[in-house]
């Protein structure tokens, strides 16, 4: 009875991750976002910096009269950064941080697509020890032969607070 329990319990946790996934590039390495959590893609403009900020964090923009802050998600993984090319691009994500909703733009080499991808198709993030966080990580997608990292965008930016600049 206990392992049944168990077996439906992870079963639900799989069927609520399937779904619409945008894909997007960092370097040689795909991921991908819930499609619930992207406003819009634009192209990479003029990012007005912001003194005293972390290293990963480029400034902030307006977008249509609103400031969004905006993060190098290269920086914010420990990767190195890379030359903006016309590729180049900035996905509008709408987060929950402490019960409130906000707009954080970060910055990807490539959008590549949006996936459906399965319930079955998706893992729990591998396990490295205690000392490496996966928290950030919903699962690793299986698309053919390649493996895309979903990201839980809320974790991802969790701690990056910027009441004073949105």
């Amino acid at each position: 009875m206990m392992a049944e329990a168990v077996v439906k319990q992870q079963n639900r946790e799989v069927v609520s991750k399937e779904g619409k996934y945008l894909t997007f590039s960092l370097g040689a390495e795909e991921y991908g976002l819930e499609i619930l959590k992207v406003r819009e893609i634009i192209g990479y403009i003029d990012v007005t910096a912001v003194p005293q900020t972390p290293h990963h964090v480029k400034g902030v923009i307006n977008l249509r009269g609103q400031v969004i802050p905006v993060i190098d998600l290269r920086a914010k993984f420990g990767m190195e950064t890379a030359e903006v090319t016309e590729q180049s691009c900035i996905i509008v994500v709408e987060i929950v941080q402490e019960e409130r909703k906000c707009s954080m733009g970060i910055v990807v080499d490539r959008v590549q697509e949006v996936l459906d991808i399965a319930g079955g198709s998706i893992e729990d993030a591998p396990r490295f020890g205690a000392s490496v966080n996966t928290d950030f990580i919903l699962g690793m997608g299986k698309v053919g032969d390649a493996v895309k990292i979903l990201l839980d965008i809320d974790k991802v930016l969790a701690g990056d607070h910027f009441d004073g600049l949105a």
